[in-house]
């Protein structure tokens, strides 16, 4: 197994890393955003007005992207598996 192949497998796990933590990570910008966009209009300054939203708002992107993120990371494990005999040098 050359450099080349470690790189390449870590490159794709980042990437994979990256695609799968968008969603709720995207989600969270937003809400958390707009939530003290909210705090600053109103100077209402509750912690739980800030973190209630945002869990809400995490938990359905998870419903929501949750089957097409299984499937996602099902795919990578089956070419990660199935690039193990050439790794190896078996062919």
């Amino acid at each position: 197994m050359d450099t080349n192949a470690v790189l390449d497998i870590g490159l794709q796990g980042l990437l994979i890393a990256a695609k799968l933590s968008a969603p709720v990570l995207v989600t969270a910008l937003v809400v958390g955003f707009a939530v003290s966009l909210l705090q600053s209009i109103t100077q209402i300054q509750e912690v739980t007005l800030s973190f209630v939203p945002k869990a809400v708002a995490v938990g359905v992107a998870l419903l929501v992207t949750g089957h097409w993120m299984i499937s996602e990371i099902v795919s990578f494990t089956h070419q990660m598996f199935a690039k193990i005999p050439s790794l190896l040098g078996g062919g």
